[in-house]
């Protein structure tokens, strides 16, 4: 009973799915619950089973084991045609025959959808995507921007409750990535339809998910908003995935000084004054300590906590912000400052760690402490 409820509360539910090709496991005893009208983005990197989740969902792929269930309604074994689903493909997959309105259109007209309708849908879609100037071209015609737009519209005029999106962006330049992903979210804002999305790109999924699900070997490592993830990350793999340059990893141990639980590396030690445990700190105890570049704070960004002296190793300037690569307790670490600021290597700077930002990881589990 308790299980059925569950699933109602959702608008896609995963239970215990599992696929291989041959001996190869896939993805193995997978659950899984996307709310209603949420923003879920599947993030890792290439390999990990993210778009193998996606095509399941989809019905593209049959699964070895376990059941999928859109919106209470058990659609394992169902036609992809049948779940009530839109997806948008990495690649446009539009007809270069046809024009904007009828690759719109194409399907509707496939299951005899009234024509009224079929011209009421695609003048909804295109209007929400901004592309009724395009509806006479052909693809031929439109940038890989507007192309994709239509891509996206095709699925739209389904009129489904749930989108999938398998790294719809991918094949676009950086500034028109950008311009989309805000279409995008501007999208979901407007429709409140559950979507899915593929991405190894870190950033999009920050900036579109209402939560992550960070795949590595089709497990999901952490599943989590976005804030939750970047700072409150579950394990080590997801500390350094996610964040770009990457969170800065100190190997040492736990010891005993003054009465305090402090973190020593290569004979120096840090105070951990701030740092929230979800469990007892133990002296003796073998640990990572891990600090985003932003999370360090240098000179006249101090205002409390342990200061520590290192020496400039290399700057870069970032524009709105610069990188400095700073030597300290046998360690390279990166630091944010911000781009007015500069400092010439080897130079001596002061540091501290803002403990309460910082994460723990056990050195042998890699599990957050």
């Amino acid at each position: 009973m308790h299980d059925v409820v569950s699933i109602k509360k959702n608008s896609v539910s995963i239970r215990d799915l599992s696929l291989a090709f041959g001996s190869v496991k896939v993805l193995e005893n997978l659950n899984l619950d996307i709310r209603d009208g949420e923003f879920l983005v599947l993030l890792g990197s290439s390999g990990c089973g993210k778009s193998t989740l996606l095509n399941c969902i989809a019905g593209l792929l049959e699964p070895t084991d376990g059941q999928i269930f859109i919106k209470d309604r058990n659609v394992t074994w169902e036609e992809p045609k049948d779940r009530g689903i839109g997806m948008v493909f990495q690649s446009y997959a539009l007809y270069p025959q046809m024009s904007v309105e009828k690759n719109l259109s194409f399907g509707l007209r496939v299951a005899k959808v009234p024509k009224d309708e079929i011209n009421k849908r695609v003048a909804r879609a295109a209007g929400i995507l901004q592309i009724e100037p395009l509806l006479k071209r052909k693809p031929a015609e439109l940038s890989g921007g507007q192309r994709q737009r239509v891509a996206i519209g095709r699925a739209l005029v389904r009129d489904v409750d749930v989108f999938l999106f398998d790294e719809p962006l991918s094949n676009l330049d950086a500034k028109l990535r950008s311009e989309l992903r805000v279409e995008l979210k501007r999208l979901h804002q407007s429709l409140k339809n559950t979507m899915i999305y593929v991405t190894h790109d870190q950033i999009e999924a920050l900036t579109l998910a209402d939560r992550i699900a960070i795949m590595k070997s089709g497990v999901i490592q952490q599943l989590d908003d976005p804030v939750t993830i970047y700072n409150r990350p579950k394990n080590q793999f997801v500390a350094g995935f996610i964040g770009s340059p990457s969170m800065n990893f100190l190997p040492g141990e736990l010891a005993e000084e003054g009465g305090k639980t402090v973190f020593r590396t290569n004979g120096v030690s840090f105070s951990l004054d701030g740092y929230e445990a979800s469990e007892p700190l133990t002296p003796g105890r073998k640990v990572t300590l891990g600090a985003r570049p932003e999370h360090i704070k240098v000179d006249s960004d101090i205002q409390c906590g342990e200061v520590h002296e290192a020496i400039v190793d290399i700057e870069e300037p970032m524009g709105a912000d610069n990188l400095l690569w700073l030597k300290h307790a046998g360690h390279v670490m990166s630091v944010r400052i911000g781009g007015a600021r500069r400092y010439a290597v080897g130079s001596k700077v002061r540091l501290a760690f803002d403990m309460s930002m910082a994460s723990l990881f056990d050195a042998q589990t890699e599990e957050r402490l």
